[in-house]
């Protein structure tokens, strides 16, 4: 089965509705379930319950019936997010601009090119789509990195 995961914030936020709102979309195209992750970090009291995220992204796409809600605790974002992606072995990850430039700036310490989105394919063999404030989208092959063709759909 096709597994899809996307990391939102809470409440979410306009650009996490469109990456949302792309997540939901890519899920239904590849029949695929959908994991819907949210990070609450250690440093800020206050943890978001599933049922908290539940409402909060149903009440920007609707009822989804093949989405599992996931609240993971950690220190860094960036890291619980890998960690996610990497323990359910998602097929695809959706992730918005914001956080890919945050999962550069992490790997940025690391080496010397932070092509967050090869790092990405390369280590998760999953496919990485990135979505933009506006809901513009990139996406690549895991294997190859390289784009998919435009079929046309929007």
């Amino acid at each position: 089965m096709t597994l899809v995961v996307v990391p939102v914030r809470y409440p979410p936020s306009s650009h996490s509705a469109a990456t949302l709102r792309e997540a939901v979309r890519v899920a239904e195209e590849r029949d695929a379930d959908l994991t819907v992750l949210h990070v609450d970090l250690y440093q800020n009291p206050g943890g978001v319950s599933r049922s908290d995220l539940k409402r909060a992204v149903e009440s920007h796409v609707g009822k989804l019936d093949r989405a599992r809600y996931v609240v993971r605790r950690g220190f860094l974002v960036e890291e619980t997010i890998l960690e996610e992606i990497v323990a359910e072995e998602a097929d695809v990850v959706v992730i918005g601009s914001k956080q890919a430039g945050r999962w550069r700036r992490m790997v940025q310490k690391l080496l010397s090119d932070p092509d967050i989105e090869s790092f990405l394919r390369s280590e998760l063999d999953s496919t990485v789509i990135t979505v933009a404030r506006d809901g513009a989208t990139e996406s690549g092959d895991a294997e190859t990195g390289a784009p998919f063709p435009d079929d046309g759909d929007d």
